[in-house]
Formats: C-alpha cells, sequence, structure tokens
C-alpha cells in the first residue's frame, strides 16, 4: 500500500469536525436553522470589508527572492507537468459542489478582454463550458453575460446582463465567491463591485447578501457546512487535495475559523492537519500521526515548516499531495511566501512527484492545470 493510499485509508471518524462554521445562520446565503442565531453584524462586516489580510493574497506567481537560482531549483510551479503558455485561473464547480481554482487556455487579450473572458467562463452552458475539464462547471446563471470590466485603484467593477439574477438562491454565496476569487486571482485587483444593467447592486436580489462595499477575499470560500460562530475568530484559508470523476487529482482551498489571537500560519497549518470534513468529498493530504512542531520566517522572506510523522521513514518519498497542500497553504495565508519543509528533522524531502521541497518552493503559477 503506498503512503497516499494509507492517508486516504483512514476512517473518516479520526477526522476532527470544524470548530468554527457558518451553516444554518443565513449569512451569505447559507442556509436558515432556527438553531444558530444569526451572526453579529460587527463579523459580517469584517468578512466582507476590503483590507490588507493575508486572505486577499491571490495571485500564485513565482515568488523569488536574493538567490534567484535557488528559486528557480526548487520551484514547484514546472514540476507537475504544467504548460508554460499563458493561462487564466477561475473558480469553477467541481462534482462535490466545492469551488476549485482550474487553469484554463482563453483566448490571449487586452486587461479587459482577459477578465471578461475568465468571468465568461464561470457561465453555465457559456462559450466556454466545452473547453472545461470533465466534472466542472460554471455557477453564474445560463445566459448571463459579461458586459463591461473595469479596474481602478484596485477595485474591478462588473456589469452584468439581467439573467444574473435567474439563480438558484443556494447558489447565491458561491456565486459571489466564484467571481471575487477569479477576479482577485489577477495581479492588481483587491476588491469587486457588481453592477447589473446599469445599476450598482447593494445586495443581492434572492437571499440579500449585502454587497454595500466591495467584495474580496475576505469573505472566504468553501466555508464549513456545521458548526457554531463566535464572534472573537478569525479566517484562514487552507488547501486539501481531491480527485475528479475521472481520477485527475486537483486542489481545492477551503476558509476556517479560528480562535482569535492564533498565529495564522500555524493555525491553518494545523487544521490541515485535522483533516477536511467528512462528506464534502476532499481527501485527507495528513495522518493521524502528523505533527507540526514549528513554522518559521528566515530573513530573506522563506518560510519554513518542521513537521514530524513517523510513518516516513528516511529515504521514502512523501505523497506529492501532503506537501503540495502545506505549500499552497503557506503561500495563501503569507503573501505567497516560498516554503520550505523539514520532515522528522531531515532538510531533504522528496515528494513522488520528484521535487525537494526541503529547499525553498513556490505554489505553482497555474494552479489546477486538467486535462478536458
Amino acid at each position: 500500500m503506498t503512503h497516499m493510499q494509507k492517508i486516504r485509508g483512514i476512517s473518516a471518524a479520526c477526522l476532527l469536525a470544524v470548530p468554527l462554521a457558518l451553516s444554518g445562520c443565513n449569512w451569505f446565503g447559507l442556509e436558515e436553522s432556527a438553531a444558530v442565531d444569526p451572526p453579529p453584524t460587527e463579523v459580517e462586516a469584517q468578512m466582507l470589508e476590503m483590507s490588507g489580510d493575508t486572505l486577499d493574497s491571490g495571485v500564485f506567481g513565482p515568488v523569488t527572492i536574493g538567490d534567484t537560482d535557488t528559486a528557480k531549483d526548487g520551484a514547484s510551479a514546472s514540476t507537475d507537468g504544467s504548460s508554460s503558455s499563458p493561462r487564466t485561473t477561475v473558480f469553477l464547480e467541481d462534482g462535490n459542489g466545492l469551488l476549485a481554482p482550474v487553469s484554463l487556455s482563453l483566448p490571449s487579450g487586452d486587461g479587459a478582454a482577459v477578465l471578461k473572458d475568465s468571468l465568461t467562463a464561470l457561465v453555465s452552458k457559456g462559450a466556454y463550458s466545452a473547453s472545461l475539464p470533465s466534472g466542472f462547471q460554471g455557477i453564474l446563471p445560463a445566459g448571463t453575460a459579461v458586459q463591461n470590466v473595469t479596474v481602478d485603484k484596485g477595485l474591478a467593477v462588473v456589469e452584468f446582463n439581467a439573467k444574473f439574477n435567474d439563480y438558484d438562491p443556494a447558489d447565491e454565496r458561491k456565486m459571489l465567491e466564484a467571481i471575487t476569487w477569479t477576479l482577485t486571482g489577477q495581479e492588481g485587483i483587491q476588491g469587486v463591485q457588481l453592477w447589473v444593467d446599469g445599476k450598482k447592486l447593494t445586495e443581492m436580489p434572492l437571499k440579500g447578501t449585502p454587497l454595500d462595499r466591495p467584495l474580496s477575499r475576505t469573505m472566504g470560500i468553501n466555508l464549513p457546512k456545521s458548526s457554531t460562530l463566535a464572534m472573537n475568530s478569525s479566517a484562514v484559508t487552507l488547501y486539501f487535495s481531491a480527485s475528479s470523476s475521472d481520477g485527475v487529482q486537483y486542489y481545492v482551498p477551503v476558509t476556517r475559523f479560528v480562535p482569535a489571537g492564533q498565529e495564522p500560519l500555524k493555525a491553518a497549518l494545523n487544521e490541515l492537519i485535522s483533516g477536511p470534513e467528512s462528506g464534502d468529498g476532499l481527501e485527507m493530504v495528513m495522518t493521524d500521526g502528523t505533527v507540526l512542531e514549528s513554522v518559521e520566517e528566515g530573513q530573506n522572506g522563506v518560510v519554513t515548516v518542521s513537521l514530524t510523522d513517523d510513518m516516513f521513514v528516511d529515504g521514502d518519498k512523501v505523497p506529492a499531495e501532503m506537501l503540495e497542500s502545506v505549500v499552497l497553504t503557506v503561500a495563501q495565508n503569507s503573501g505567497d511566501s516560498l516554503v520550505q519543509i523539514r520532515l522528522n528533522g531531515k532538510e531533504a524531502v522528496t515528494g513522488t512527484n520528484e521535487v525537494n521541497y526541503g529547499k525553498p518552493v513556490s505554489a505553482p503559477q497555474y494552479l489546477n492545470e486538467m486535462p478536458m
């Protein structure tokens, strides 16, 4: 049995439940439940407002440090068979109902055309639906047209036609996440404002998600489905692995809520070790014996993550899904820092993809390049 099979074979009973989630509170389009009170307006405002929070670090481009040769040698962007041709990363709905970044080859053009095409790719049965990988689809209503996209001082203003309003109420929040995370993945865009047929939206038409301020990645993505909400909590986003119906592996971001005051990187990595929610289709990338020993940021900006896990002995190749999930999670919560991993005290940590993660690596420039 391979190490990844061992990880995947761990009983679902070992998965730790997410302590803080937002299901049932009728917040951002989630289902209503009498058992959970609506969140305080201060919390809602905090997640919707634009900020310098690390959740807004959205460009997975290569990062360089003073020693550029080291960065190049370790960069994970070219180790997964991905192409060097320009691609655009958009957030599509997968077979589990989660949003995942998918890097597509869309027509080249100027900045505005690229932004319009990236949003058009989110339209169900739209112009690019035949170009999407198997098992993925756009979340915007069929017939939605992107009439205009302008960017000024980091704010992208998007105008849709009236078909944008013809959505399933259950998809309201997911639509906003897909639009926001797709656009803020483009360099220089931190916030998003929506218009429909020449009128600015101050709230979504069906479930009333507030849009009185620009949307940013502080809203999170793929929120936990069940738990209670605490006022004093902070959001971190981490990456799990998943597989399509065709057996193609890819990565999915999820937002978790942790007690306020925790160091974001440590909190995010500990949530990664805790594993995904049962039944969400995501795969456990760590074993239940994985321990986070330390997270240190060096003077050169490289983040060193030290783990222990007695499943792995000297010379073992470590599942790439485990190591890449660590790199993606650190990059998301630290402004796309380079990452190096220590496992059981060893400085050489080779993945099943033949990458040495003991050297500084960056998150891939184009995440989840998948065959159609």
